[in-house]
């Protein structure tokens, strides 16, 4: 079904879920700016998406950079006029335990999956206040109300995440809709950057049932579809094979 055209920026667009999703609000007839690190694959999405008879444009973007976020938003607005839908979906996920002391891949956590929200919302709720609504979409993880052994930072993240998002829905007027998203395990790259042997092995076997990118993108669509009078506020998306 296609729904009221909207001006949509994802980040983290250039896989996984990013790219899924860009694909399927796409296909609803929503004008997007895709934003990643990699401009290359931002380049063949959004040539795809334009081919196929959408509307999509890219800008490089580092989530951990408040200006460039602040460009990125912007860039929405002169492409289109408007900025209606700001997903925050880029993350990372370096999972090590605490006593292997990966400061580094602890920040790293911290500011893209933290601080990269925190970048999109500063960006974007002027914008969507001045024209008097919006929409965010903020991507979580079940590790947003669990924690397990090498996930503690992790999920510490994805708590913080999950506490924005209500704070910033308690804090609107109604004008503002905030969505938060928990995907359980998901196929995508998040994986491949897990640098602690013993955690990356045993991702192996947690991740031995997963759902494609393309579940979660169907769950941010219908959440970006529903009327302005109806928010929907947290969507859980697991496996029907996995506790997980």
């Amino acid at each position: 079904m296609r729904n009221e055209a909207k001006v949509v920026a994802i980040t983290g667009a250039s896989s996984g879920i990013g790219e899924a999703t860009a694909r399927r609000l796409a296909a609803d007839g929503h004008r997007l700016l895709l934003g990643a690190r990699r401009s290359d694959r931002l380049d063949a999405l959004t040539r795809e998406i334009n081919g196929a008879g959408g509307t999509a444009a890219f800008q490089r973007l580092d989530v951990t950079d408040a200006a460039d976020v602040g460009a990125f938003v912007a860039a929405a607005r002169e492409h289109y006029g408007r900025m209606d839908v700001m997903v925050n979906n880029a993350g990372v996920m370096p999972l090590s335990p605490l006593d292997a002391l990966k400061v580094d891949e602890w920040d790293r956590m911290i500011d893209v999956n933290v601080r990269g929200v925190l970048h999109g919302i500063a960006a974007a709720l002027p914008v969507m206040r001045a024209q008097g609504g919006g929409h965010f979409v903020n991507v979580a993880s079940v590790g947003a109300y669990e924690v397990s052994p090498t996930a503690a930072v992790y999920c510490a993240t994805k708590f913080a995440v999950r506490a924005i998002s209500e704070g910033l829905r308690q804090e609107s007027d109604g004008s503002v809709r905030v969505t938060l998203v928990s995907p359980g395990v998901t196929e995508s790259e998040l994986a491949e950057g897990i640098s602690d042997p013993a955690a990356r092995e045993a991702m192996k076997a947690y991740r031995a049932v997963a759902l494609p990118a393309s579940a979660i993108a169907e769950a941010i669509a219908y959440a970006v579809a529903q009327p302005a009078e109806v928010d929907v506020n947290e969507i859980v998306v697991r496996p029907a094979a996995s506790a997980q």
